[in-house]
């Protein structure tokens, strides 16, 4: 194994602050959204604000969210595996959560002015 000279370790460590300086800007920077758009097969069907707390029964009863403390999760799915369920609780505007199974999106949108961008 070859010996690590000073340079390489400055450089190693620069590296690695860098990174985390910039992980840590990213995250703090995240803008938190406003509501959570409900789409069926692509189509709008709900919005919802996270500023209200609240439980939905959706697409006729096949998912069930829950918006908590400004965060929208799922709780319930009668998917074979519910994946949608345990991705968790999101609040950052374009996080989204999707149930494949019932063609399902939870989508957080950003303020009314904001211009956002779903490919």
């Amino acid at each position: 194994m070859r010996n690590l000279k000073r340079g390489d370790l400055l450089l190693i460590a620069g590296l690695l602050l860098l990174t985390l300086t910039l992980f840590f800007l990213f995250i703090w920077n995240q803008d938190t959204g406003a509501a959570v758009v409900v789409a069926v097969d692509g189509k709008e069907v709900a919005r919802y604000s996270l500023e209200e707390n609240g439980t939905y029964v959706l697409n006729g009863g096949t998912n069930t969210l829950v918006i908590e403390d400004g965060k929208a999760f799922l709780t319930q799915a009668d998917c074979p595996d519910h994946l949608c369920v345990k991705q968790g609780k999101i609040n950052g505007a374009g996080q989204v959560i999707t149930c494949l199974p019932n063609r399902l999106t939870v989508t957080v949108v950003g303020t009314e002015g904001d211009v956002e961008l779903i490919s």
